[in-house]
């Protein structure tokens, strides 16, 4: 056997991940508000890339636009796997897109029809936040002060300039639902202060606005309240000390420790009520962000309208004179490249982004088409799917389809859903019929529950009998661990809250 060094050719295949075919991959995966903050990006890197407001003109205003040709294309794109798998687009072939044009909307029955927003006026503004007509949703966000501002502001005037920096390092320490979260034993040795004079400071605290704030636990919050309700007598003092009472709905302990009867009790329980016990969440804390949709679904005569939310995507083109100009002038080799470069990087987006509305609505389409009985008459008719079975009817890998429902809501007549709840588990039917789906059988423990009376709670047993009633095959195991899910307590604990509410 010959140890010498030599020379082989061979010949293999292998999949490369471009970055383009990488860019492709990630946008499938991003929603409508991520996409437009991936474009931002793309704006700032490219100078062929242009994003331009839907100023409301008609096509051929759009066709005779100086510098931005219209995309027609000659046939059905091929499916995403083959854009990804072949690693189609990285040519420099000219392409100009309008994502808000007509060229994107043959994919469903949704073509030529009015928005299917529901008069949210998001479907119409078509820039999706980078033109002046796009909608500004920080505006409609207050900007309420802080809790830590607010008791900041208050310290300034009722605690002496000596202790403000106690004060400081105390208001810090209170998180966002008003209580102390530090011992203030440590808090002393840290400011190398006497626990006395600390303990002196909280107290100053604990009388500023919201009552109750700068409480180290629930009981001495409500005994804050109650000392400013002027209720705070021994009877509501005996009963904020045994809050663990309370809590499990132990009436006739709380009446003995107490030494009130019925009616006392139930006043002092009516109070408590009353009292806020995260009095600092009045305050701003972070803004609520709000979910917009990346899908409109509507029903209509001829079937159903689905329809990509073109608020949330602006309308990118290349600018095709700034290119022109470029390429006019003097230019090295490497000036040249660049150029090539960013000419094919504008196109290759501008197809991918072309591509993902198309998988997009192909995967809801399907999505309505298996579930049109939950779109029809709610929850309650939920039918069991997989990815699988989704991929499967439109010819695309199950890998796709979960790129393609993660992080993106559907909004329809029954309200915003993410696309990944329509994706769950079957329950086998007790008749031998069809599966059912856990959402389903969700919905009907809650709906049982709802409907219980006071006096007659029902145990898991028994809705397990009642679920097999209405058809539904499942263990009492399985009813215990939908019901913790749902956040819904247990026999005896629904017995005593509603022992409470009638108190």
């Amino acid at each position: 056997m010959s140890l010498a060094p030599r020379l082989d050719l061979r010949q293999t295949q292998s999949l490369v991940m471009t970055p383009q075919l990488q860019q492709a991959i990630r946008l499938l995966a991003l929603s409508n508000l991520e996409v437009e903050t991936f474009l931002a990006e793309e704006l700032e890197k490219n100078p062929l890339l242009e994003a331009r407001p839907d100023e409301g003109g008609t096509d051929a205003d759009r066709d005779t636009a100086p510098d931005a040709d219209e995309f027609q294309p000659a046939s059905e794109p091929a499916p995403s796997d083959e854009l990804l798998a072949n690693g189609a687009g990285t040519g420099e072939a000219e392409l100009d897109v309008d994502l808000a044009s007509e060229s994107f909307h043959h994919d469903s029955a949704s073509d030529n029809i009015g928005g299917l927003d529901g008069g949210l006026g998001l479907a119409g503004t078509g820039s999706g936040g980078f033109g002046e007509d796009g909608p500004d949703f920080e505006s409609m966000a207050t900007s309420d002060t802080s809790l830590a501002d607010h008791l900041i502001a208050q310290a300034g005037t009722a605690i002496d300039r000596a202790d403000q920096f106690i004060a400081t390092h105390l208001i810090d320490q209170i998180d966002e639902a008003g209580y102390l979260t530090v011992p203030l034993l440590d808090i002393a040795t840290r400011l190398n202060v006497p626990l006395a004079r600390v303990e002196a400071v909280l107290g100053m605290i604990q009388t500023f606005d919201p009552t109750g704030v700068g409480a180290r636990d629930l009981a001495e919050c409500l005994t804050l309240q109650a000392k400013e309700a002027d209720r705070y007598d021994p009877c509501m003092a005996a009963l904020l000390n045994h809050l663990d009472l309370v809590a499990r709905g132990d009436l006739a302990r709380l009446k003995r420790i107490c030494r009130v009867d019925d009616e006392d009790l139930a006043d002092m329980i009516r109070e408590l009520r009353d009292y806020n016990p995260k009095p600092g969440l009045q305050f701003g804390g972070e803004t609520v962000q709000a979910v917009v949709p990346d899908l409109f679904v509507a029903r209509r005569k001829q079937g159903w309208a689905i329809e990509i939310n073109s608020a949330t995507l602006p309308r990118v083109l290349i600018n095709r004179a700034y290119y022109v100009e470029l390429s006019a002038g003097p230019q090295d080799k490497a000036s040249k490249s660049w150029l090539a470069d960013c000419l094919a990087s504008a196109n290759w987006l501008i197809k991918a982004l072309d591509q993902r509305q198309r998988t997009i609505i192909r995967v809801a389409s399907e999505i309505v088409k298996q579930q049109e009985a939950f779109f029809l008459h709610g929850v309650a008719h939920l039918k069991p799917m997989t990815l699988r079975q989704v991929a499967d009817a439109i010819d695309m890998h199950e890998s796709t389809v979960s790129r393609v429902t993660s992080n993106k809501y559907l909004s329809c007549a029954r309200g915003l859903y993410e696309l990944k709840y329509f994706f769950t588990s079957a329950i086998q039917s007790a008749d031998g019929g069809d599966a059912v789906s856990a959402e389903a059988v969700k919905n009907a423990i809650r709906t049982l529950i709802a409907g219980e009376a006071p006096k007659k709670i029902l145990s898991d047993d028994t809705l397990v009998k009642l679920l097999n009633d209405q058809g539904f095959d499942i263990a009492r195991r399985t009813v215990a661990k939908y019901r913790e899910a749902m956040g819904i307590g247990s026999s005896v604990q629904r017995r005593r809250q509603k022992a409470l509410q009638g108190a």
